[in-house]
């Protein structure tokens, strides 16, 4: 992977340094970063203990926003279908599974889960007929819930990974038949 440098300002009303790093880790902004990077996602922001921090793709690049000092709300749009996880947390982006040769690669690093909440049934089952647009899984990465779609219709031949696996970015998580 590239090594981009990315400048970092910083508004006045945010202070210095420190207070980065006292509101939230700057290795995991940094995560956040190379996922953005790394990931079909265009836009990210995420809130911890009143720290705000955004991301924008611009142009196959990556732009940290500055974080504020105080957080923002995010318009979230609830659908009939959403469960209490997908409530609790907006998912950050609705990410199309590639699919080569029939096996489906994770598109970011995170836990994988087959299902939309815990004790919910999953999205899919081994060998379950899947239409292009369908839910297959969720990949959660430092509490951002991405859905995966599948990219094409077909039948689900079986599931690589387990339900709360860590996984990382390109790695097989299920096969088409």
């Amino acid at each position: 992977m590239d090594r981009v440098r990315i400048p970092l300002r910083l508004p006045a009303t945010v202070g210095t340094k420190k207070t980065l790093e006292t509101n939230m880790d700057l290795e995991k902004i940094k995560k956040l970063i190379e996922f953005v990077g790394s990931s079909r996602v265009s836009e990210l922001t995420v809130s911890q203990e009143g720290t705000t921090v955004r991301i924008i793709r611009e142009n196959n690049a990556v732009s940290p926003h500055a974080p504020s000092s105080q957080a923002r709300p995010v318009p979230v749009t609830e659908t009939a279908s959403e469960t209490p996880r997908a409530r609790e947390q907006a998912p950050a982006s609705v990410a199309a599974a590639p699919a080569l040769s029939g096996v489906v690669a994770a598109p970011s690093f995170g836990l994988f889960h087959r299902a939309p909440s815990p004790g919910a049934a999953p999205f899919a089952e081994a060998g379950d007929e899947v239409r292009q647009g369908q839910e297959l899984f969720i990949i959660e990465a430092m509490k951002v819930f991405n859905t995966v779609r599948a990219e094409r219709s077909g039948r689900i031949a079986r599931f690589i990974a387990n339900d709360g696996e860590d996984v990382e970015l390109g790695q097989p998580v299920l096969e088409f038949e």
